[in-house]
């Protein structure tokens, strides 16, 4: 049986993750919460994750930020972002700074399951890629 993926789940709405993470949870993931991007970051310092979800506006450090700092350390884990708001600046910009895909919410679950799954796969290719590289 494979290991559960590991998903670090960001948002300030505690009601949507307390939901999303039991749905992730019933789906054989791992989540961990955070409701910030300080508590993100401090989390990843920690810890590697498969897939980072990432809403964009939160109070304090937004979205961008965080990811714009856990880019500084982790090019490689897949970030997908959440935004309740459609902002094409915004969402240009997460992007270019590393964002993998980005999902107006509500978004269905089904579909974040599957963006979950995906990019966690994509994560694990890179990964056998570069050690295969490193052995060359």
């Amino acid at each position: 049986m494979p290991a559960a993926i590991r998903v670090l789940l960001v948002d300030d709405e505690v009601a949507f993750v307390r939901s999303l993470e039991k749905v992730l949870t019933r789906r054989g993931m791992a989540v961990q919460c955070a409701h910030d991007g300080k508590t993100a970051l401090a989390l990843t310092s920690g810890e590697e994750f498969d897939v980072i979800l990432l809403d964009v506006r939160m109070p304090g450090m937004d979205g961008l930020a965080t990811l714009e700092q856990i880019r500084k350390g982790d090019a490689l884990t897949p970030v997908l972002l959440l935004t309740g708001h459609i902002d094409l600046e915004r969402t240009r910009r997460a992007l270019k700074g590393g964002a993998t895909e980005v999902f107006l919410k509500p978004c269905p679950v089904e579909t974040l399951v599957s963006a979950i799954e995906n990019a966690q796969e994509w994560k694990t290719i890179q990964r056998e890629l570069a050690h295969a590289s490193r052995r060359e």
